[in-house]
């Protein structure tokens, strides 16, 4: 069975890529989220946590993108 998965650091890479052609800052995604401190959208530029799936609905309405642009899945080796 191949089981795909999300690489985590592409994604971020790829959050990093759609706020850039966004114009936008870290900053400003965090204000979007109402976040007090900016720690979580490093921690998803820098690949090393995911959003949540709703914080990837809000990523996706601010980019005017797909959740399927925003994740990069792999797919998975055979067993």
């Amino acid at each position: 069975m191949n089981i795909p998965t999300i690489n985590v650091r592409q994604t971020g890479l790829n959050i990093r890529r759609l706020m850039d052609a966004n114009n936008l800052v870290i900053k400003d995604v965090q204000k979007v989220f109402g976040f007090n401190t900016p720690q979580a959208v490093y921690k998803w530029v820098h690949g090393d946590s995911l959003p949540t799936v709703d914080n990837l609905v809000i990523l996706s309405a601010i980019f005017g993108v797909g959740i399927e642009k925003i994740l990069v899945i792999e797919k998975g080796a055979g067993q």
